[in-house]
C-alpha cells in the first residue's frame, strides 16, 4: 500500500506515519513534510519518486501530475482502470493525508500582504483531497489530525478501515475543501 502525505499541520504526524508503516504502507511526501518525517526518523520518499518529475516553481507545483492523480482516482473494481495504470506505469495510491495551508489564519492578520495571502492558497492539496474523497471506496482520505487515531485504531482492531468510516472521512474532506 502507498500513502501520499502532505501536511501544513504536523500534530500527530509521527505517530500516524509509524502506524502506517507498521501496516506495510510506503509513504511518499512533498518536500516540507518529507524533511519533517525524516527528521523524526521515519522512512519516506519524495513524491518525485512516483512522478519522476521534480517540484517546480518554488514548490507551487508538487503533486499535480497524472501519475499521482491517476493512482488516486483509479477504481480498483474496474479492470480497464487497472490496465491503464499498468500501461502508464502508475501505481495505486491507497491513503491521502493532506491538510491545507493556513489561508484563513494568514489573511486574518491585518499586516498580511496580498503576496503572502496568495502563497497560502493551496491548489495541489485541494486537488488531492477531492480526488481521494471522490474515490473513498478505494482511498482513505484524512484531512484532520484528530482523525488519525480513529483511523489507526479501527485499522488495528478490524484489519481495515470500514466503508462507513471512509465515507465519513470523505464527507469531512469535501466540507474541508468547500
Amino acid at each position: 500500500m502507498r500513502a501520499i502525505i502532505s501536511v501544513a499541520t504536523r500534530e500527530g504526524l509521527p505517530e500516524l506515519a509509524r502506524d502506517l508503516q507498521k501496516h506495510g504502507v510506503n509513504i511518499f511526501s512533498t518536500s516540507g513534510t518529507l524533511n519533517y518525517l525524516k527528521t523524526a526518523g521515519i522512512e519516506a520518499e519524495s513524491v518525485g519518486t512516483l512522478t519522476q518529475f521534480p517540484e517546480i516553481l518554488g514548490g507551487r507545483v508538487k503533486t499535480l501530475h497524472p501519475t499521482i492523480l491517476g493512482g488516486i482516482l483509479a477504481r480498483r473494481d474496474l479492470p480497464e482502470h487497472s490496465k491503464e495504470l499498468q500501461a502508464h506505469a502508475i501505481v495505486p495510491i491507497d491513503i491521502v493525508v493532506v491538510n491545507l495551508y493556513p489561508f484563513a489564519e494568514t489573511i486574518a492578520h491585518p499586516d498580511t500582504t496580498l503576496s503572502d495571502a496568495q502563497e497560502q492558497i493551496d491548489i495541489g492539496g485541494v486537488t488531492l483531497i477531492r480526488a481521494a474523497a471522490k474515490n473513498f471506496q478505494d482511498v482513505i482520505v484524512i484531512v484532520r489530525p484528530q482523525d488519525y487515531v480513529t483511523v489507526m485504531q479501527e485499522w488495528d482492531e478490524l484489519g481495515e478501515v470500514s466503508q462507513e468510516t471512509r465515507r465519513r472521512l470523505a464527507a469531512i474532506a469535501f466540507q474541508h475543501t468547500a
